[in-house]
């Protein structure tokens, strides 16, 4: 029902953010074939590219504040109907929140019509040299993309 309430009212950003998803974990998984789909490092790009993707495609035919509004409900929701264990569900957040941040950190410089693929892709992976191993639910590294070590 939650999905349903939340989908409905946004046809048009629900089939973006559906597209998003496909191309962001396609991307992710050619990057970091080992760690995309597991909790390291490339979890954490796929997270924030996700979300930046969602942003630039429904920012395509919206505003940035409404784009981020159905991000940011559209990515809660999935943590909700797909629920991990405490850490896995804290990083998964906080690395959907540095993804919409990072879009919309960019936003000033590049008039929204213009956004590419690229832009997200080569600037996360940038950041990632400096993400952080997040241990325990206390942590915070705001600023930083966050994994979990499964060593």
């Amino acid at each position: 029902m939650r999905l349903l309430r939340l989908v409905l009212p946004h046809p048009l950003f629900s089939l973006l953010s559906f597209h998003a998803t496909l191309q962001a974990y396609s991307i992710a998984q050619k990057k970091f074939p080992k760690t995309a789909s597991t909790n390291g490092i490339g979890n954490a790009f796929r997270h924030a590219l996700w979300c930046c993707f969602i942003m630039m495609y429904c920012c395509k035919i919206s505003s940035p504040e409404k784009a981020l509004a159905f991000c940011k409900r559209m990515t809660d929701l999935h943590e909700e109907l797909f629920p991990n264990k405490p850490l896995e569900t804290k990083m998964d957040l906080h690395n959907n929140t540095f993804g919409m941040d990072y879009f919309m950190e960019l936003l000033p410089g590049i008039h929204r019509q213009f956004f590419e693929k690229n832009f997200f892709i080569d600037g996360l992976e940038k950041k990632m040299k400096d993400a952080k191993i997040l241990k325990n639910l206390d942590d915070n590294f705001d600023g930083f993309l966050v994994y979990l070590d499964e060593k």
